[in-house]
């Protein structure tokens, strides 16, 4: 096995077992792979190409925390870690390092590495010799949830090389496919549905793709929670928690570990983990519900897909809003900030909240945000703030905080909304679905233009909390009515 060589821009490697090899990193950060390139449009991959079978893509992104790249004098791809040095016994020639848990004290730059396996191979094994990896941390990464694999390799993107599109072909040509018993029956789209890799004996066969988030997204909140204080309620199918701010409610992509549904389990001593029903924004803090069992899991899916689940919240405006229906309609793609309007665009979503109450307070005192780890967003006027209770009619991701953003009102410490609504307040034209509807009169590629825009002007996802909390959670089931309320907010 070959060790990496990072100083020509690419990772040379002996053997062709690999079809994509994906780096990413910040702007703000070291990037992995080094270049004479030093500027990228952060939107757009760079794919660099090799003179061997393996490609490599280097892809520049925003990164949701201010991360900081460290490294090991000794390995200068490796995280050192604030914590108790391991090694591999079975295996001296790995370098040191220290367990993914507790979580160290510092985030590092995203990075995922995309593979295709050649020949049938033990996952853990093959991951830590392509990737040269300790095979403690390997492990880590497999019981993170950090580790993916499919049946198939997804289809490169249209940025692809030549050679890597060359090399998808080859392992997804009809002739390969028939020979694999494993996707008999299976369309090749059904066949490219990843899967976590759940444990590092797995044996995975020749044409497996694999991705691995090598630094996976930490949550160092959930170690600074006393978790039982946080139980609202257990009965006998589910449990509601309080949930902090900062926290994730049942994990990312690549980080099941650090979740309120895993850290709730333990400090219930449940045999096993809860089930996630429904989700709130890592910002937020309040009522969620989780499932016991995956019987009641589908069961309160079902009360909420049937608007049977009422969800009440406490949102702290800086600026005030009038009682009644505010409705939007948001754009269909996955991706934040999110983007809404007033007008009804063909196949965007219906968006809908009830102002219920809106009373004014006073702005919270800079001890109060210090303690809380709530960031100064920059809004001009911090005398007075304007706490809404809201009943959440429809329940679409960012709803609220994109709503009140777009109605001038945007939520106390949002980082990301606010600053867009502070420059659309000096520059009312600037944002293209605002109330200027400057869409209206614009070419589809100009849209597109304003809106990245648009989007450049919003900030990073707030690094804990912000004004706004799940109130109350309410249903009825065959035994009656449920409600449950959350503690007192953090501004109070």
């Amino acid at each position: 096995m070959a060790s990496p060589a990072l100083t020509t821009g690419y990772r040379n490697l002996t053997t062709p077992v690999s079809l994509l090899r994906t780096l990413a990193s910040t702007r703000i950060t070291t990037p992995l792979f080094r270049s004479n390139e030093n500027h990228h449009n952060k939107h757009s991959p760079r794919f660099i190409s090799s003179s061997r079978r393996l490609t490599c893509l280097s892809l520049l992104q925003t990164d949701s925390h201010h991360q900081t790249a460290l490294s090991s004098s000794s390995n200068p791809g490796y995280p050192e870690y604030n914590q108790t040095t391991l090694s591999s016994s079975s295996n001296p020639g790995y370098p040191e390092y220290n367990r993914l848990m507790p979580c160290p004290a510092h985030n590092f730059p995203p990075r995922i590495e995309h593979m295709v396996v050649l020949e049938d191979v033990l996952v853990a094994d093959f991951i830590s010799k392509q990737l040269d990896l300790p095979p403690l941390y390997v492990a880590d990464l497999i019981q993170f949830g950090a580790v993916h694999y499919a049946l198939v390799c997804p289809k490169p993107p249209p940025t692809a090389t030549p050679e890597q599109v060359k090399l998808f072909e080859e392992v997804t040509s009809p002739s390969v496919l028939k020979k694999r018993p494993s996707i008999k029956g299976k369309t090749v789209r059904e066949a490219q549905k990843t899967f976590r890799v759940t444990h590092g004996d797995q044996c995975v066969e020749a044409g497996t793709y694999l991705r691995v988030h090598v630094h996976p997204k930490r949550s160092p909140r959930c170690y600074e929670i006393d978790w039982k204080s946080r139980v609202v309620a257990v009965a006998d199918s589910y449990v509601v928690l309080d949930k902090p701010a900062g926290t994730t409610v049942g994990g990312t992509m690549d980080n099941i570990e650090e979740t309120c549904a895993t850290f709730a389990s333990r400090a219930l001593d449940l045999p096993e983990s809860l089930k996630t029903t429904h989700q709130i924004d890592n910002c937020t803090e309040g009522c969620v519900v989780f499932a016991k069992t995956k019987e009641y899991c589908s069961v309160f899916h079902t009360k909420i897909k049937n608007k049977e689940v009422k969800k009440l919240y406490r949102a702290l405006a800086a600026a005030p809003l009038p009682s009644g229906i505010i409705s939007h309609y948001m754009r269909p793609i996955n991706r934040a900030p999110r983007l809404v309007s007033e007008d009804l665009i063909k196949g965007w979503h219906l968006c809908q909240l009830e102002i219920l109450e809106c009373k004014k307070i006073p702005w919270p005192d800079a001890a109060t945000e210090k303690k809380h780890d709530i960031e100064d967003c920059g809004w001009p006027s911090k005398e007075f703030a304007y706490e809404c209770t809201i009943n959440l009619l429809t329940g679409k991701t960012h709803q609220i905080r994109a709503q009140l953003a777009a109605c001038g009102s945007p939520v106390v410490g949002d980082s990301m909304y606010m600053p867009a609504a502070i420059a659309e307040m000096v520059n009312p034209g600037i944002n293209p679905y605002g109330k200027a509807k400057k869409h209206q009169e614009m070419e589809e590629n100009d849209k597109e233009t304003a809106v990245a825009e648009w989007f450049d002007i919003h900030g990073k996802e707030p690094k804990v909390g912000i004004g706004l909390q799940a109130c109350q959670i309410s249903w009825e089931d065959d035994d009656g009515e449920h409600f449950y309320e959350a503690g007192t907010p953090w501004w109070r």
